[in-house]
């Protein structure tokens, strides 16, 4: 009876350590994004300036809140980029000793992988933005309105278009994660691809104008991420089953 008391105890005891440990790794990686978040706010006018200099009209504030508004807005989402590849550090080293020598070096590729598909993700929805949607909504006006174009709008709607792309992006090495945890197999994938093509065409028609043409452009792109995450689950899966398979040969 005692050793039973014992062992729940130390059961009590492990959880609550890994508990602890997660909670100071997670305080960590917040206050690497408050530091990232200072330096963003103190060089915010090349930061903005970076974002300004494509658009061809000088944008309007209508109030001294929406001055702060962008430079808050702007230093979080550089402090939120910067901070990814930290926070993936930091989940990294709480699971590696958990994993085996291989899979602590197959499984640290995936830090600067997630870090560039969100930097590509942004470029590519801020690139969407800038050559297609952007000229579109500017055709539709023909001279017929003062165009005044403010801060909190502008930026607000670039983000809504390069958000999304940025989180999207990291959908192939998601896949390649959870299927290398066995969570996810291709063929699940697979069998759930319409439902997912259709969430997809309802994102592209979230974030453009309603027009037809642009909202199968952005849907586009996204339906060809979702098949290369097939392609990458189904190339883990395979090797994870040629590896049990070998192993099972050797125990024989």
């Amino acid at each position: 009876m005692s050793e039973d008391l014992n062992s729940n105890e130390a059961k009590e005891m492990n959880v609550t350590e890994h508990l602890s440990e997660l909670r100071n790794r997670l305080i960590v990686t917040a206050i690497m994004f408050i530091v990232l978040f200072i330096v963003a706010f103190i060089y915010h006018k090349p930061i903005y300036h970076f974002f300004e200099k494509d658009i061809p009209f000088k944008l309007a504030v209508t109030s001294l809140g929406e001055i702060i508004w962008i430079y808050f807005t702007l230093a979080g989402v550089v402090a939120l980029a910067g901070t990814i590849p930290f926070l993936s550090l930091q989940l990294w080293l709480f699971i590696k000793p958990g994993l085996t020598k291989r899979e602590r070096r197959a499984s640290l590729m995936y830090i600067p992988v997630i870090f560039l598909l969100f930097l590509g993700g942004i470029i590519f929805g801020y690139f969407m933005f800038i050559k297609l949607i952007l000229p579109f909504l500017l055709s539709l006006n023909d001279g017929m309105f003062n165009e005044i174009f403010t801060v909190g709008n502008y930026f607000r709607f670039v983000f809504k278009v390069s958000l999304p792309f940025a989180l999207f992006f990291e959908v192939p090495i998601i896949a390649m994660f959870l299927t290398q945890l066995g969570i996810l197999t291709p063929s699940f994938m697979k069998k759930i691809r319409k439902y997912a093509y259709f969430i997809m065409v309802i994102i592209g028609a979230a974030v453009t104008p309603p027009d037809f043409f642009l909202q199968i452009v952005v849907a586009v792109p996204l339906i060809i991420l979702y098949e290369i995450s097939i392609y990458l689950s189904h190339f883990v899966y395979r090797k994870k089953i040629a590896k049990h398979e070998a192993f099972m040969e050797d125990t024989n």
